[in-house]
């Protein structure tokens, strides 16, 4: 999976917001900030990643539904009904 994905890039610019407001306020300076975007987006990629290996359904083996006629399930007969009660 590539890093500059549209939901990667997204979601490391939501996580890089506070990083960046608090570069816009004084309390760090441009290479700190710099620095931690980097690590927003590498979040991001992971948090996608993880999401997306979450949400995708497990593979079955290819032999585990068989094809044809003779895979129908067999019918079953109905059974004898019970003696009446005495």
């Amino acid at each position: 999976m590539s890093p500059f994905r549209w939901p990667v890039v997204i979601t490391g610019f939501v996580l890089a917001l506070p990083v960046l407001a608090l570069g816009l306020r004084g309390d760090l300076t441009t290479e700190d900030v710099l620095t931690r975007v980097l690590w927003c987006l590498g979040a991001g990629w992971f948090a996608v990643a993880l999401v997306q290996w979450a949400s995708t359904p497990p593979r079955t083996p290819s032999r585990a539904t068989p094809a044809g006629p003779a895979a129908a399930e067999p019918e079953v007969e109905p059974a004898a009904e019970p003696p009446p009660f005495p």
